[in-house]
């Protein structure tokens, strides 16, 4: 009787915590409805923008920019209507390679241009002029300036959860977006072809309620 009551006890003790674990829920879901509307700020530390180029033709290199701010207004009843206005700190550029980082942000050699961002880059802006809405999805036409250069950009995006942060209870709602840019529109065609022309962006950004 005594191993008996052990052996239950024991059961329990290990089971408990994968019960509690099962019944938690991630406070985001999948519910358009949760968002009430108004101004949103990007959360730096969980917007992340990655860029993705091909190398050599053998396979893909990528990197990240993070720290990220800027708004996001939306108002549920006209979707259509939402604007976003994002600033991106370039110098905060990261890599898997330290020497590639290194190189993205060396100074430019005396009489020359930099090889891509050189030392202190200024920070690049998007900033939305037209959203299209379809469902959960919308596409967003708007400036980007990066490199001293502006350019219209399209972005595809997409919306992934919304709910109240786990520690401030703030309304947060975040979207996954993609695009693409040629980096010689921007002054950064170092290496082309052997690095290509074409960066594909993809962008998991949250926005807090304000």
């Amino acid at each position: 009787m005594r191993i008996r009551t052990i052996a239950i006890a024991t059961l329990f003790a290990v089971a408990t915590p994968v019960i509690a674990q099962q019944a938690m829920q991630a406070p985001g879901t999948h519910d358009a409805s949760r968002l009430t509307g108004g101004t949103y700020a990007a959360d730096p530390n969980h917007t992340l923008i990655g860029w993705r180029v091909s190398h050599l033709g053998f396979n893909d290199y990528f990197g990240i920019f993070g720290g990220s701010t800027g708004t996001l207004t939306l108002d549920p009843k006209n979707p259509g209507a939402a604007k976003v206005d994002i600033t991106i700190p370039v110098s905060k550029v990261t890599t898997a390679n330290a020497g590639l980082t290194q190189h993205l942000l060396k100074p430019a050699e005396t009489g020359k241009p930099a090889d891509f961002f050189g030392a202190n880059p200024a920070d690049a802006r998007f900033v939305s002029r037209q959203v299209t809405v379809t469902g959960e999805k919308a596409r967003i036409l708007g400036a980007l300036t990066l490199n001293g250069q502006t350019r219209d950009v399209t972005l595809d995006a997409e919306f992934v959860g919304a709910g109240p942060a786990p520690r401030s209870n703030t309304e947060t709602v975040g979207f996954h977006a993609h695009g693409t840019i040629k980096r010689s529109e921007f002054g950064l065609g170092f290496g082309v072809p052997m690095v290509s022309d074409e960066v594909a962006l993809d962008i998991s950004a949250a926005f807090e309620k304000q």
